[in-house]
Protein backbone atom coordinates (compact mmCIF):
# COMPACT_ATOMS: atom_id res chain seq x y z
CA UNK A 1 0.00 0.00 0.00
CA UNK A 2 1.44 3.42 -0.93
CA UNK A 3 2.58 5.72 1.87
CA UNK A 4 0.27 8.55 2.89
CA UNK A 5 2.22 11.77 2.35
CA UNK A 6 -0.14 13.85 4.52
CA UNK A 7 1.24 14.14 8.03
CA UNK A 8 -1.25 14.11 10.94
CA UNK A 9 -4.29 13.42 8.71
CA UNK A 10 -6.76 12.90 11.58
CA UNK A 11 -5.66 15.45 14.18
CA UNK A 12 -3.94 13.02 16.54
CA UNK A 13 -1.28 15.74 17.00
CA UNK A 14 -3.60 18.75 16.94
CA UNK A 15 -2.68 21.08 14.07
CA UNK A 16 0.97 19.98 13.92
CA UNK A 17 2.28 19.85 10.31
CA UNK A 18 -0.64 21.95 8.99
CA UNK A 19 0.26 25.36 7.52
CA UNK A 20 -1.60 28.51 6.50
CA UNK A 21 -4.08 27.77 9.27
CA UNK A 22 -7.09 30.09 9.24
CA UNK A 23 -9.13 29.94 12.46
CA UNK A 24 -12.46 31.55 11.60
CA UNK A 25 -15.15 31.72 14.27
CA UNK A 26 -13.94 29.68 17.24
CA UNK A 27 -11.20 28.06 15.12
CA UNK A 28 -10.34 24.42 14.61
CA UNK A 29 -10.99 21.74 17.21
CA UNK A 30 -10.03 18.06 17.29
CA UNK A 31 -12.73 15.63 18.48
CA UNK A 32 -13.00 11.87 18.92
CA UNK A 33 -14.95 9.72 16.47
CA UNK A 34 -17.90 9.22 16.23
CA UNK A 35 -18.59 12.52 17.96
CA UNK A 36 -21.79 14.09 16.72
CA UNK A 37 -21.85 12.32 13.35
CA UNK A 38 -23.49 9.05 12.44
CA UNK A 39 -21.48 5.91 13.00
CA UNK A 40 -20.98 4.73 9.41
CA UNK A 41 -17.28 5.60 9.26
CA UNK A 42 -14.66 3.05 8.16
CA UNK A 43 -11.95 4.09 10.64
CA UNK A 44 -11.40 4.99 14.27
CA UNK A 45 -9.63 7.89 15.90
CA UNK A 46 -10.11 11.63 15.68
CA UNK A 47 -11.31 14.29 13.30
CA UNK A 48 -10.97 18.04 12.78
CA UNK A 49 -14.10 20.16 13.41
CA UNK A 50 -14.66 23.62 11.93
CA UNK A 51 -16.55 26.58 13.36
CA UNK A 52 -18.95 29.32 12.15
CA UNK A 53 -16.21 31.33 10.44
CA UNK A 54 -14.16 29.85 7.63
CA UNK A 55 -11.50 27.44 8.91
CA UNK A 56 -8.78 26.44 6.45
CA UNK A 57 -5.48 24.55 6.60
CA UNK A 58 -2.96 23.16 4.14
CA UNK A 59 0.17 21.09 3.71
CA UNK A 60 2.80 21.40 1.01
CA UNK A 61 4.50 18.09 0.28
CA UNK A 62 8.06 18.22 -1.09
CA UNK A 63 8.19 15.06 -3.20
CA UNK A 64 11.98 15.04 -3.54
CA UNK A 65 12.37 15.22 0.26
CA UNK A 66 9.90 12.33 0.50
CA UNK A 67 12.36 10.21 -1.52
CA UNK A 68 10.91 10.36 -5.02
CA UNK A 69 13.35 11.01 -7.87
CA UNK A 70 12.85 13.47 -10.70
CA UNK A 71 12.78 10.55 -13.16
CA UNK A 72 10.06 8.76 -11.19
CA UNK A 73 7.98 11.93 -10.94
CA UNK A 74 8.48 12.85 -14.61
CA UNK A 75 7.15 9.39 -15.55
CA UNK A 76 3.80 10.78 -14.26
CA UNK A 77 2.76 8.12 -11.75
CA UNK A 78 -0.85 8.25 -10.59
CA UNK A 79 -1.28 10.66 -7.69
CA UNK A 80 -4.33 9.79 -5.60
CA UNK A 81 -5.86 12.29 -3.18
CA UNK A 82 -8.61 11.52 -0.72
CA UNK A 83 -10.46 13.29 2.08
CA UNK A 84 -13.32 12.23 4.37
CA UNK A 85 -15.93 14.77 5.45
CA UNK A 86 -19.23 14.86 7.33
CA UNK A 87 -21.81 17.31 8.58
CA UNK A 88 -23.43 17.26 11.99
CA UNK A 89 -26.99 16.01 12.19
CA UNK A 90 -28.20 19.38 13.57
CA UNK A 91 -26.35 21.89 11.36
CA UNK A 92 -25.36 22.04 7.72
CA UNK A 93 -21.90 23.03 6.56
CA UNK A 94 -19.79 23.99 3.59
CA UNK A 95 -16.71 22.07 2.47
CA UNK A 96 -13.89 23.01 0.12
CA UNK A 97 -10.94 20.94 -1.14
CA UNK A 98 -8.11 22.13 -3.35
CA UNK A 99 -5.15 20.00 -4.42
CA UNK A 100 -2.46 21.48 -6.64
CA UNK A 101 0.42 19.75 -8.39
CA UNK A 102 3.31 22.23 -8.40
CA UNK A 103 6.60 22.60 -10.27
CA UNK A 104 9.96 23.28 -8.62
CA UNK A 105 9.09 27.01 -8.94
CA UNK A 106 5.66 26.31 -7.34
CA UNK A 107 3.80 26.94 -10.59
CA UNK A 108 0.52 25.01 -10.95
CA UNK A 109 0.78 22.01 -13.29
CA UNK A 110 -2.51 20.33 -12.35
CA UNK A 111 -5.38 21.07 -9.99
CA UNK A 112 -8.47 19.46 -8.46
CA UNK A 113 -11.08 21.56 -6.66
CA UNK A 114 -14.37 21.15 -4.87
CA UNK A 115 -15.55 24.66 -4.10
CA UNK A 116 -17.83 25.20 -1.15
CA UNK A 117 -19.99 22.14 -1.47
CA UNK A 118 -22.97 22.53 0.88
CA UNK A 119 -23.84 19.51 3.02
CA UNK A 120 -27.32 19.57 4.63
CA UNK A 121 -27.89 19.14 8.37
CA UNK A 122 -30.17 16.16 7.79
CA UNK A 123 -27.15 14.08 6.81
CA UNK A 124 -24.53 13.08 9.38
CA UNK A 125 -22.82 10.35 7.39
CA UNK A 126 -19.15 10.31 6.39
CA UNK A 127 -18.35 10.66 2.70
CA UNK A 128 -15.10 10.23 0.84
CA UNK A 129 -13.86 12.53 -1.89
CA UNK A 130 -11.21 10.97 -4.09
CA UNK A 131 -9.40 12.06 -7.23
CA UNK A 132 -6.61 10.53 -9.32
CA UNK A 133 -4.21 12.73 -11.27
CA UNK A 134 -2.74 11.09 -14.39
CA UNK A 135 -1.23 12.37 -17.64
CA UNK A 136 -0.51 15.71 -15.98
CA UNK A 137 2.89 16.26 -17.63
CA UNK A 138 6.46 16.24 -16.29
CA UNK A 139 7.86 18.59 -13.66
CA UNK A 140 5.75 17.94 -10.55
CA UNK A 141 7.90 18.44 -7.43
CA UNK A 142 5.38 19.59 -4.79
CA UNK A 143 1.75 18.90 -3.91
CA UNK A 144 -0.34 21.45 -2.02
CA UNK A 145 -3.36 20.00 -0.19
CA UNK A 146 -5.85 22.51 1.28
CA UNK A 147 -9.26 21.91 2.80
CA UNK A 148 -11.67 24.19 4.60
CA UNK A 149 -15.21 24.65 5.76
CA UNK A 150 -17.65 26.21 8.19
CA UNK A 151 -21.21 25.80 9.40
CA UNK A 152 -24.15 27.25 7.47
CA UNK A 153 -26.00 28.76 10.47
CA UNK A 154 -23.26 30.88 12.09
CA UNK A 155 -23.63 29.07 15.41
CA UNK A 156 -20.97 29.72 18.04
CA UNK A 157 -18.89 26.58 18.62
CA UNK A 158 -17.90 23.77 16.28
CA UNK A 159 -20.92 23.00 14.10
CA UNK A 160 -19.10 23.08 10.75
CA UNK A 161 -17.72 20.33 8.55
CA UNK A 162 -15.80 17.43 10.09
CA UNK A 163 -12.61 16.33 8.27
CA UNK A 164 -10.43 13.26 8.74
CA UNK A 165 -8.26 10.62 7.12
CA UNK A 166 -6.90 12.98 4.44
CA UNK A 167 -4.40 11.32 2.13
CA UNK A 168 -2.08 11.87 -0.81
CA UNK A 169 -0.41 8.78 -2.26
CA UNK A 170 1.76 8.13 -5.30
CA UNK A 171 1.29 4.89 -7.18
CA UNK A 172 4.79 4.57 -8.62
Amino acid sequence: MPKNLIKNPCGDEGLKYWEDVQNGGDGWRVEDLPGDTLQNFPFHGKYFATSFGLCSKSQVIDLLKEGYTKDTLDAQPHIVVSDWHAARTDCGCSYDLSVQLLSDKREVIGEFNIQYKTIPSTDGSWRQVSHTFWKYGPGVRFIKFTHSGKDTRDWKGWYGVRLTNSSVTIEA
